[in-house]
């Protein structure tokens, strides 16, 4: 299949994460046909350049080795932008390790001309935590095929969403005064998602790239109290005053990390781990190969600031979880489907359609809130960040845009169908699985019967308990956030809220 600038179809694998969601409306942006690899199709299908006339979505799995080659089948090139990195969920380099070669054995089956592999940066020579030894591993893994393989790394990239970025942004936020580990002096040679982006793209136009591992950063080395300082001086903060301890290791670190950022613990350790690695490039060839103005600390941090500002941010690292259906929730499933099974419905009338209904809807969450009784939602956020939870800390990536796979708070959007359904799961700590879901139905007159319905199945005993110790609570914050969110949208009502009995799919 030969389309866009004469050249097959461009494999991008990662395509929903923090970098593949910004690079492939790059590349339709260039001119060339993408083929985008999902495990869960849906988080791309109502992106703005979902439905552009050069992309297919397909659904697969790099863990997966038939559907990865069927995947490939008919590219010239592709993009590895795929790692694992919670270590809570089994050996993640191994996982790391069965990828990366399922990749090289598919890609030499289907006689691709070049894969680019995103890797992280520091000394090979040298110890590496391990994360950074299995980045490494994958390039290495990569290379072992007959495929010629091009290797970007890249130290902490700075941009509106990224992981790294969002430590650093929450720290310097929230903290006046940071205990910080010794890593906190270790040299580091950050760039902006903007250049990264550029090297990218230029490295499937550039021959001279094919084949070479290059070193990207800012033109200047620095440490991350000098981070946290420029942060600070571009957000219009006070001085904020760093004191390193020695006694703080990367699992310490990860915990207090955990308290006060959006990063959950299991991702902060990998990253607080690899902070101890000086991470500088060894060599610029790529500069003069791909050139471009490359940012440096501060303008990066500009930028990413100015997007949050502007509530643009395109790409959060907060959306990068499964999406995990539950079959449970269904409306009219048998008790016996998946156990005992309990719900809270309840309706209201509101006097308009749908449409007019659904911006109160799409932005719950966040610094919206939830319509009522928000304190008590803050404290159930506090004791599930305390308890090992997500907590509300991470908020939501744009106020009122909403994508499956979005996360929302301690909510994840399973499926979101404008203007009529919202289906949010829970992943808070709990004795058991829940959903909370909106539906808008048109009723006669043009006006709206707005339900909202919270489903619970328990786990064990405890479980049961849960459910039966929250209800009270139920009654109280579910009935005024559907009159929140009447309020909200600003529309008469007409009817409820009343309890009801939804009726089956």
């Amino acid at each position: 299949m030969s389309t866009g600038k004469g050249m097959k179809s461009i494999f991008v694998a990662g395509a929903t994460g923090y970098i593949g969601a910004r690079l492939v409306p790059l590349l339709l942006d260039a001119g060339y046909h993408v083929r985008a690899l999902a495990r869960a199709p849906e988080k791309l299908r109502n992106r703005p350049w979902a439905k552009h006339s050069n992309l297919e979505i397909v659904k697969g799995d790099v863990l997966d080795q038939s559907s990865l080659q069927q995947a490939l089948s008919q590219c010239s090139a592709a993009y590895y932008l795929v790692h694992s990195m919670n270590p809570d969920v089994g050996d993640f380099a191994a996982t790391d390790r069965q990828a990366a070669r399922n990749m090289a054995d598919a890609a030499a089956a289907e006689n691709l001309q070049q894969i680019v592999y995103l890797s992280g940066l520091g000394d090979e020579q040298g110890p590496l935590s391990h994360h950074l030894q299995s980045r490494t591993e994958v390039g290495s893994i990569l290379r072992r095929g007959p495929v010629p393989v091009t290797i970007l790394r890249a130290a902490m990239i700075i941009g509106s969403g990224s992981a790294s970025f969002e430590i650093l942004r929450y720290l310097v936020d929230r903290l006046p005064v940071m205990i910080t580990p010794r890593w906190v002096d270790t040299p580091c040679q950050p760039i902006g998602v903007r250049n990264v982006l550029h090297y990218l793209v230029g490295c499937i136009e550039e021959p001279k790239t094919i084949g070479g591992t290059f070193d990207i950063g800012q033109p200047e080395v620095t440490n991350y109290r000098a981070l946290m300082e420029t942060y600070a001086e571009e957000a219009g903060l006070p001085r904020r005053w760093i004191l390193p301890v020695p006694v703080l290791t990367p699992r310490l670190s990860s915990y207090w990390i955990h308290l006060v950022t959006p990063v959950p613990a299991s991702i902060a350790r990998p990253l607080a781990e690899g902070l101890s690695n000086p991470v500088v490039c060894q060599e610029n060839r790529i500069v003069d190969l791909l050139p471009q103005e490359l940012f440096d600390a501060r303008k990066a941090i500009r930028l990413a600031l100015d997007r949050i500002k502007q509530q643009q941010v395109e790409t959060s690292w907060i959306d990068s979880g499964e999406i995990n259906p539950a079959e449970w929730s269904v409306p009219g499933d048998p008790c016996w489907a998946g156990g005992s099974l309990y719900d809270d419905s309840r309706r209201i009338i509101l006097d308009a359609p749908p449409e007019e209904i659904w911006p109160a809807v799409s932005s719950i969450g966040g610094e919206t809130g939830y319509y009522y009784a928000d304190w008590l939602w803050r404290l159930r956020g506090v004791l599930d960040r305390l308890g090992g939870g997500v907590g509300l800390s991470r908020g939501r990536r744009h106020p009122t845009e909403i994508y499956p796979g979005d996360a929302i708070d301690f909510w994840r959007v399973i499926d979101v169908q404008k203007p009529d359904h919202l289906l949010l799961t829970a992943e808070m700590k709990l004795p058991g699985e829940a959903v909370l879901s909106f539906r808008l139905k048109r009723v006669e007159g043009g006006r709206t019967e707005l339900q909202q319905i919270a489903r619970f199945l328990p786990r064990g005993l405890f479980g049961i308990l849960y459910w039966y110790t929250v209800m009270p609570f139920h009654h109280y914050v579910f009935k005024g956030m559907l009159n929140g969110l009447a309020k909200a949208s600003g529309k008469a009502v007409l009817r409820g809220p009343e309890r009801f009995k939804p009726d089956s799919d």
